[in-house]
């Protein structure tokens, strides 16, 4: 007995490291490949940008120190110690936070809370469209060093392989995200083996880590100092990322991970070029190609590309699961979501998004042609969600977790002083490009504001008309409709009045199917609903069933699963019509909105997914009834 009490706890032991191990693996192919590809140009930008240093020993020790220490406080402490405390049924991300933090405002404050979380969602979007250019045009510049003669060819080369980065997107990333864990474990690998061998030649770059460097650099250079941040900025401009994929593996893998793997690998490659540049001063150039020996280049070309595809396709990705987001919580029109994975819900694809993103990322290498250029428009965007990150994060800290006062405010003071700075840094750069992001991100806000208003206006227009069911069932009483054979599903976005449809179609064909499912379905402001509470279904008179079905913002509505559930009806697809609502909004003068964001509305209204499509209803089982409403 003891002797099997002794070999069963290694092996349960070994097979949670295993798992561990995969999801570490995982973790780093999916969440660190943004803050993966910085080292191909954020020290170098600290020197040979627009507002760069010149190269010298004190200015390398500072800039190195800067780096250590912005790893370390904004990564390490903000958000992995801090910020990842905040999680939504599991769930990350700044609509995540935003949904932990607004039911716990008050008056104006939920209005700023929603603002804010809103407007930190928009900005991502301007990041997801500069991550895959400055990563892929990073990449391929090694080209400059490699092969000087096809210098020409670096921007169409870059577009080529974008154009089939977003081209594969259809397909799905379950097949091919098996090897990107892989692949990024070599990638920081070999930044680490650069590094070492660079370190060891000059050693005396170590003496970055005192802090005293940083705040050398930042006080004896003046407005030179200080704008060097947003070069500094570079090295952490994953940290959302990290936060937002937290519901892919947890908050464990990531933390391991990050603590073994990916901030020595970083720290050590950013200290190799810090030591390259102190041999060589030309080497500003192009620091983290020319690290490598001759005979390495086209190896290390073919792997930084790897790792740039890599890191752009969580940034696509991410995209993909924002618009997701924001579309079940009803700030973005329904759009067309394809599932490209039968096993993992994350894995879905939304063609509408990303033919987006692919025409603005082409259009930014066309315009930039380097990722110098592009490195003066990224950061912008990341440096205000990272404070209206730390703003939210107050708010949980402050009502959900019932942190003290004090302690709170300690923090925040920290974060904010170190997120301010970085967006004071950066703040310049709106003139040099900055303004892309910053359009993209307001155009996405406005879209969502737009929308969010017009539906709340569509729902009380539609209220103020619509049939109390009591009445219904007194008419149904009274007049005794004809029954037809079959069940009648009408979906409602609201449970307690006469759906619109359902009275249309009793006024015009004068019928009532044997059954009818009045279905709402609902988003909660949680990541996910458990299956406990999923359903509220009510059994009415005259074969009325009233069914209100919760999901969370993560989660897709999935109709039959609904249907089939042991507390309704249980009807038959094929003996059941579903009766969907479709309204055309037109323009009132005494309207809620301005005349231009109701046209907007209706713009949006007709160009939505057709919730048949949406909900994948079977179409030759579908009746639309439409409306006019004025707003």
């Amino acid at each position: 007995m003891r002797q099997e009490a002794n070999t069963s706890t290694p092996r349960t032991t070994v097979g949670s490291k295993r798992i561990l191990l995969g999801q570490g693996l995982a973790t780093l192919g999916v969440v660190y490949g943004d803050i993966g590809t910085s080292p191909l140009y954020a020290l170098r930008e600290c020197f040979h940008g627009t507002h760069g240093l010149p190269v010298s020993s004190e200015n390398v020790l500072g800039v190195l120190s800067l780096i250590f220490w912005a790893l370390v406080l904004v990564i390490s402490v903000k958000y992995l110690a801090y910020v990842m405390r905040a999680d939504s049924s599991g769930e990350g991300g700044i609509l995540a936070l935003t949904s932990l933090a607004h039911p716990q405002a008050r008056g104006r404050a939920k209005t700023v809370v929603l603002m804010v979380g809103l407007f930190g969602a928009a900005l991502l979007y301007g990041d997801g469209i500069i991550t895959p250019a400055i990563s892929v045009l990073g990449a391929m510049e090694g080209l400059d060093v490699a092969a000087p003669q096809l210098e020409p060819w670096i921007v169409p080369i870059a577009i080529l392989i974008l154009a089939g980065l977003f081209w594969f997107q259809r397909r799905g990333t379950a097949r091919v995200g098996r090897v990107f864990g892989p692949i990024t474990l070599l990638w920081f690998v070999v930044l680490a083996i650069l590094g070492i061998r660079h370190i060891v030649a000059v050693p005396e770059v170590l003496y970055a880590l005192n802090p005293y460097h940083a705040v050398r650099i930042l006080s004896g250079h003046g407005r030179a100092g200080f704008l060097v941040l947003g070069g500094v900025f570079l090295v952490v401009t994953g940290g959302e990322a990290l936060y937002a994929d937290m519901g892919h593996f947890g908050r464990r893998p990531i933390v391991l991970t990050w603590f073994f793997v990916v901030l020595p690998c970083l720290l050590l490659n950013y200290f190799g070029q810090g030591a390259l540049l102190l041999r060589s001063p030309k080497a500003v150039e192009n620091p983290l190609y020319l690290m490598a020996p001759s005979w390495a280049l086209y190896p290390l070309l073919v792997l930084a590309t790897a790792a740039a595809i890599i890191a752009s396709q969580a940034v696509i990705s991410g995209a993909f699961s924002l618009s997701r987001q924001a579309t079940m919580l009803g700030y973005l029109p329904r759009m067309h979501i394809a599932h490209t994975s039968a096993r993992e819900i994350g894995q879905i694809y939304v063609p509408g998004v990303n033919a987006a993103l692919f025409v603005c990322t082409v259009i930014l290498v066309m315009g930039f042609k380097s990722s110098s250029s592009l490195a003066s428009a990224y950061g912008i965007a990341v440096t205000i969600t990272m404070v209206l990150t730390t703003v939210l994060a107050y708010w949980v800290a402050r009502r959900v977790w019932k942190w003290s006062l004090p302690v709170v405010l300690a923090l925040t003071a920290v974060f904010l002083v170190i997120d301010l700075s970085f967006f004071g840094a950066n703040i310049i750069k709106v003139e040099d490009g900055g303004w892309v992001p910053l359009l993209v991100a307001s155009t996405v806000f406005l879209l969502m504001t737009t929308w969010k208003r017009g539906r709340k206006l569509l729902g009380e227009r539609i209220r103020a008309r619509i049939m109390p069911l009591e009445q219904l069932f007194a008419g149904i009483e009274r007049e005794q409709p004809t029954r037809v054979p079959g069940t009648a599903v009408f979906m409602t976005s609201n449970p307690d009045g006469t759906p619109p449809a359902l009275v249309q179609n009793l006024l015009h064909n004068h019928v009532l199917h044997e059954q009818v499912v009045l279905l709402t379905v609902e988003t909660d402001e949680t990541a996910r609903v458990p299956n406990a509470q999923r359903m509220q279904v009510e059994h009415l008179p005259h074969g009325f069933v009233r069914i209100v079905a919760h999901y969370g913002f993560m989660e897709h509505p999935d109709i039959v699963e609904i249907l089939e559930h042991e507390a309704t009806p249980t009807p038959r697809i094929a003996e059941t019509t579903f009766f969907l609502g479709r309204e055309t909004v037109l323009s009132d003068e005494n309207g809620g909105m301005a005349d231009w964001r109701v046209r907007l509305f209706a713009f949006m209204t007709r160009n939505a997914a057709e919730a048949t499509t949406f909900f994948e209803l079977p179409h030759d089982r579908v009746l639309e009834v439409g409306a006019h409403v004025e707003l």
